[in-house]
């Protein structure tokens, strides 16, 4: 079964639903035996970076987060849940994220963005490079729903799978072995969203219940 973090906030529901919806079982959950012992982790997210970390520190769980990322077993973070993954976000000065890749999180802003609304809302392209069983069978250039006013800038540019414009080319997907993560919402995406966590379930070795 496919686990989905309750942190205590975060389109958790919608998330489930998608997964229900494409026939698969998935479980919100903050039990580090379930979260553990699942065939694949999503970190979803909405809301603040700080206000997250604190919450995943109160129910103790990033530690679990980190445990099951070692059994190399498949992760998928969304939107906030991608932000998280790295070392700090502007958004929330002196309050560290998980560092599982190096690299902070950046807010829209300067010259480029003038004549741009801040956050970066709505549907808009995503030109992947290289492979994946994550993004099989969905084209390059497919568009998926944003909501953000804040995007990743990795260090490792190796784990840049997915790049979009909106003022400026920002990093809006990353990969480095099991662990997948977008800035875009998959569960808002119409079929090539729902069709990213099919794919996901497949590669967690998840079949269809019906």
């Amino acid at each position: 079964m496919i686990s989905i973090v309750d942190y205590g906030m975060g389109n958790l529901k919608s998330v489930k639903k998608a997964f229900e919806k494409l026939g698969f079982k998935a479980v919100v959950t903050r039990d580090r035996d379930s979260i553990l012992n699942s065939s694949g982790l999503v970190l979803p997210g909405v809301g603040a970076f700080g206000d997250c970390i604190r919450n995943l520190n109160e129910y103790n769980l990033i530690e679990v987060i980190k445990g099951f990322l070692k059994t190399g077993k498949p992760f998928l973070g969304i939107c906030l849940g991608l932000q998280l993954l790295f070392e700090e976000s502007e958004e929330s000065p002196g309050i560290k994220g998980l560092g599982v890749f190096e690299g902070r999180v950046k807010k829209f802003s300067g010259p480029y963005m003038e004549r741009l609304k801040v956050p970066h809302m709505g549907w808009n392209q995503v030109n992947f490079r290289g492979q994946t069983p994550f993004l099989k069978g969905i084209p390059q250039g497919s568009w998926f729903y944003f909501v953000h006013s804040y995007f990743p800038e990795p260090k490792d540019r190796e784990i840049v799978i997915g790049k979009t414009t909106y003022g400026l080319e920002f990093t809006s997907a990353i990969q480095r072995e099991n662990v997948f993560a977008c800035q875009f919402h998959p569960e808002k995406s119409s079929s090539f969203g729902l069709k990213l966590l099919e794919n996901f379930a497949l590669v967690c070795g998840e079949e269809k219940t019906g």
